[in-house]
């Protein structure tokens, strides 16, 4: 196994581990989760934001562990954090909740991580794969 192969599987399993784990919190409607999607949506759109973006997050947990679907939860998981970190920067704050800003450390590790990933698997990408 070559030193690509490994960088990859290493961000693919962080990342996915770190999308799932969070899923408890989001599908269990912990108190964190409600007041990011409260502050962000309002109460009536609460759940529905949490529960869609965890849905998400599910797919491309699932879709990072595929190694020829590898770029395309990549590719979503960057999408999805992108938001999140959006979000931290412009309405939340880094810091929720007293959580010492750990949810956006989180947030930037995925997308860091996910953005590896995606370089390296970018020949794999239908409209990239032929110009790399």
């Amino acid at each position: 196994m070559n030193v690509e192969t490994v960088v990859s599987w290493a961000a693919r399993i962080v990342v996915a581990v770190i999308l799932l784990q969070t899923l408890f919190f989001k599908f269990t409607g912990a108190e964190e989760s409600k007041y990011i999607f409260t502050t962000l949506m309002g109460p009536e759109m609460e759940a529905v934001g949490r529960i869609g973006s965890g849905v998400v997050e599910l797919i491309a947990a699932v879709l990072l562990l595929v190694p020829s679907k590898a770029w395309l939860g990549a590719l979503l998981a960057l999408g999805t954090i992108s938001g999140a970190i959006f979000s931290h920067l412009t309405i939340l704050g880094i810091e929720i909740k007293g959580d010492g800003g750990l949810l956006f450390g989180l947030a930037v590790l995925v997308f860091v991580l996910s953005a590896a990933v995606l370089l390296i698997h970018r020949r794999e990408v239908p409209i990239l794969g032929q110009a790399f």
